[in-house]
């Protein structure tokens, strides 16, 4: 799945799912664009990547702020020339029972995990439409799938992915021009970390392989719908659940 000659910028790269994208799309050939808001964890994983041959760059970037995002978006394609790539890997949890959720964890979730994802596709489908080409991959969830109690912001910004992926699927179809989503199950992740062992066994025990997933195994998904062997596949949900839900 050789990416070399393209170019890919990835949301939410500082670390977890993100970081592993990136590390990912490089050692297939792709130059990366990494954002995040944490520009020191940016730096690093950008060395890491030019330390072993690849070509990379840090775009400190808030997702929520429009102009932050046209600003990096901009600055990516002059450094690199283009983009063909999009991961919206961007989210957050603000997790409580519904009739206790502040509007404002709402809000910070859907603008987080689902209004950046909208602005960055914006901003890179124009070059895309001009090149007629690129490959755009949402980061949903199986909790977008199937929900989960304490969750419905989260729930309803990664359902809502699934339908943004469907729509941009369908208008920039006409320009070779993929857009799929890739729902994790449940990973290990920065943002798993703060669940109990017993939350994790328990979890492992719903999955038919037995196990949770790694940071990688999604990674790997995301390489192949950016790849040209995935050129007839768009507006596709690719499931990385390990069995956890099937259908």
């Amino acid at each position: 799945m050789s990416l070399s000659g393209r170019v890919a910028f990835v949301t939410g790269a500082s670390q977890g799912i993100g970081r592993a994208c990136a590390l990912k799309l490089a050692a297939n050939g792709a130059a990366v664009a990494v954002a995040a808001r944490n520009q020191e964890k940016l730096n690093e994983l950008a060395s890491e990547i030019t330390a072993s041959g690849g070509k990379a760059a840090a775009f400190a970037l808030d997702v929520t702020d429009e102009e932050q995002v046209k600003a990096a978006i901009k600055a990516a394609t002059a450094q690199f020339g283009k983009i063909d790539i999009l991961v919206n890997n961007a989210g957050i949890t603000r997790d409580q029972l519904v009739m206790r959720m502040k509007r404002a964890d709402w809000d910070a979730v859907l603008q987080t995990n689902l209004t950046s994802a909208y602005l960055c596709i914006q901003q890179v489908s124009v070059s895309m439409l001009k090149q007629r080409y690129g490959r755009i991959i949402n980061i949903t969830s199986i909790f977008g799938q199937m929900g989960q109690a304490g969750q419905a912001n989260y729930s309803a910004s990664k359902a809502g992915l699934i339908g943004l992926t469907m729509a941009i699927a369908r208008e920039l179809a006409s320009r070779n021009i993929t857009c799929n989503a890739v729902a994790p199950g449940f990973i290990e992740t920065p943002m798993t970390d703060v669940l109990g062992d017993e939350f994790k066994q328990n979890a492992a025990k719903q999955i038919p392989l037995g196990r949770v997933g790694s940071p990688v195994d999604v990674a790997s998904a995301v390489a192949f719908l950016a790849s040209d062997e995935a050129s007839y596949i768009t507006g596709h949900v690719l499931n990385v659940n390990g069995g956890m839900l099937m259908g």
